[in-house]
This record gives structure tokens, sequence and C-alpha cells, in this order.
């Protein structure tokens, strides 16, 4: 029977990667999570498929046994955000990199099969150029990019010097439906949308030309399986975008119209740490994984907003 694990399982991606895998019938699914960042509510439909650990990825005697003879490994566990590592760095660091070693070193001890990582657009930097390539040179502006790319480092290392097949996707601001805008480190569609059904002005940090190339969750999600399977890859990085570019501006505008409502946006200073501009060059993704987005970013969007309001209403209901 197949194994899988899905460090950081209860989280927004890693839910979504677990819901993926039960979708095609896989055997045995292990989620392990410290719900520091995470909900078991993100998993409360398949709650009783999986076999779910809370363990915490920096303590290696904790994670080795549940990882142990694993098929695939998806490395979701992290802290993910880029103000968050700038105000809290040693948590930051101790998860994103620490733990990222203790999830390789237990994959290869425990003969797994293969690590697929969640890596970050975020070590690229500002540049000039877009689309973003992976052969560009990394030029990290915060402590979460450095530590992002530090674990592709390490991903590569394991596969080279010790065997262990690992391939990186590099997320390029993946949004979806549970994603958690509770936080002021959340995900900034979540906070359009969290806004929007407040009726209230978000906050754009900067004048709102800066772009991205938002990418839907269940994409990404399926992008993580290909990567699973693709022959011939281990050792290698992805950008697992896209491919397109958004302005926050055009964001809240299509937020705005989905919705029916007109809401200007307050503006604020540009946050540290924050790239310009974000676009995946998703050509070697596509060759040599089979990449192949399936929603617009309009019907991303759609989809997102619908959840956000079913679970509105369901608690007004409550």
């Amino acid at each position: 029977m197949s194994h899988f694990v899905v460090t950081g399982g209860a989280g927004f991606i890693g839910s979504a990667i677990v819901r993926r895998l039960l979708r095609e019938d896989a055997g045995k699914v292990v989620v392990i999570d410290n719900l520091f960042s995470g909900s078991e509510a993100n998993l409360e439909e398949v709650r009783t498929a999986i076999d779910f650990q809370s363990a915490d990825i920096r303590n290696y005697e904790e994670i080795a046994p549940l990882i142990r003879g694993a098929s695939v490994v998806f490395h979701e566990a992290a802290i993910p955000s880029v103000p968050r590592s700038i105000d809290e760095p040693i948590p930051s660091h101790e998860v994103n990199i620490n733990g990222t070693f203790n999830v390789l070193r237990a994959a290869h001890e425990g003969g797994a099969g293969r690590v697929v990582y969640a890596a970050s657009s975020s070590a690229y930097g500002d540049t000039a150029v877009l689309p973003k390539v992976e052969t560009m040179a990394p030029n990290p502006k915060s402590p979460y990019a450095l530590q992002k790319l530090a674990g592709e480092y390490y991903c590569h290392v394991f596969s080279s010097v010790y065997g262990l097949e690992t391939v990186a996707l590099r997320y390029f601001n993946v949004y979806g439906p549970r994603q958690d805008p509770s936080s002021p480190y959340s995900g900034v569609l979540s906070l359009f949308i969290k806004a929007v059904l407040e009726r209230c002005s978000p906050t754009i940090y900067g004048d709102g030309e800066q772009s991205r190339d938002f990418t839907y969750v269940e994409d990404v999600a399926d992008l993580n399986l290909k990567a699973a399977r693709a022959p011939g890859v281990s050792g290698k990085v992805y950008n697992g975008g896209n491919g397109g570019r958004i302005t926050l501006n055009q964001a809240w505008s299509l937020v705005q119209k989905l919705e029916g409502v007109e809401i200007p946006a307050h503006y604020g200073p540009p946050r540290p740490g924050d790239v310009h501009d974000s676009q995946a060059d998703v050509t070697a993704a596509v060759r040599d994984l089979g990449h192949a987005p399936r929603f617009s970013f309009e019907e991303g969007m759609r989809r997102t907003l619908g959840w956000y309001r079913g679970q509105a209403g369901a608690a007004g209901r409550g």
C-alpha cells in the first residue's frame, strides 16, 4: 500500500494536497502538523480517512518514525510569511531551515522514495527581468526567502550526496479556499476577500501597481502530485506558478466586481522585504512535470469568494 506523508497537512496548501491524494485513492496518508498555523478544520471532511499526527518538524525524534518508509513526503510545513520572518526571525529559521533538514534526514534515513519540497518564488528577489526563470541567480530580500532557498540547496545536496529523490517547487502567491485571513501576515487575496465581505476597505502597501503571479491552490496541489511521479527530475527546482501577472489594484477591482460593490482601498507604505513584481516562467515545469494550470485568475477568485461566502453564511446560521 502506498504511504504518503504531508508535513503541514492541516495548512492551506497542505490540506489541498491531502484531499487531492484521497481523490486518487491514495493508500495511507499521514499528516504531520503542530497546528501553529494549520487547523484541523481544514481536514474536517477527510479526518477519518487520514492518520493525523500532532508533531513538530523541529523534533527529529517525533517525526522520524512517521516518515519512515513513505513513498512520497510532501514537505509543506513552514512559517510562510516574509513580514513574520522579519519580525520573528528565530522561530522562522528554526522551522524553515532546521525543520526542513530534519524532514530530509528522516526521509533519507527512513528510506522514503521522494521528497517534494514547498520552495518559494521569494528566492528570486526583485529582478528587472520577467518572467522569472529557474536559471536566474537568487537574490533573497528577507529571512523567509533565504530560508526557503536554503531548503532548496539542502534538497539538492540530499539528492546528489545521499541519493534521496527530491523536487523543489517555487510557489508563486498561492490563493484559494481555506487560506486564513485572520492574521496581518495572511495572503493579500484572503485579506481582500475578508474586507469585501465585511464591506470595509483593505490596506494595500505601496501604490498597488506591484504585480503577482497568483496561482489557484488546486493547480498547486495537482503540480505536487505530478512532481511526485515525474521521472528523471530528482534534485531539480521548478517554478510552480501560472505564468501570468496581476497587479494588486487589478485584484481588488476584480474582488469588488465579483461581489458587486465599490469600496476604495487604503494605501500604506511599502513593506520591507516585499518584491515589486513576480511572474513565473513555467516552461520547465510544463516540459518535465506536465504542469497544466486549469484555473484563470477570475475563475479561481470566483470559486474562492464563493467558498468564503459559504463559510460566512454557515457561521451566521450557527
